[in-house]
């Protein structure tokens, strides 16, 4: 099994930056992808960012091309957050998708931008 604790949220003002972690623990070695995604009230949860351990990083939204910034490594993800604006303002999940087994959520983590 694989447990992913997310860490990082909070409230910030426009402008102003969050560092998320996502620490993963158990049966890690066949994680081949850390992700997080994010669910606003009344939206679908939508991909944020990516990391692949062979190599190479993928955003989802244009809006967060240039402010988030996705690194770490199978033991932690990091997401880093600049620039916030309001509508940034969600759960934001982390996503570690596994060789031949069940991809595994984490609990999330509540990100609020006050404008």
């Amino acid at each position: 099994q694989v447990q992913l604790v997310e860490s990082g949220g909070g409230l910030v003002q426009t402008g102003g930056s969050l560092r998320l972690s996502c620490a993963a623990s158990g049966d890690i070695f066949n994680i081949w992808r850390m992700a997080w995604f994010r669910q606003a009230p009344g939206k679908d949860r939508e991909f944020v960012a990516g990391i692949r351990w062979s190599g190479g990083t993928s955003f989802g939204a244009n809006s967060v091309k240039g402010r988030f910034t996705i690194s770490g490594d199978k033991n932690t993800v990091y997401l880093q957050m600049n620039s916030l604006k309001p509508e940034d303002t969600a759960i934001y999940y982390c996503l570690a998708n596994r060789d031949g087994t069940a991809d595994v959520w984490g609990q999330g983590t509540q990100v609020t931008v006050s404008s």
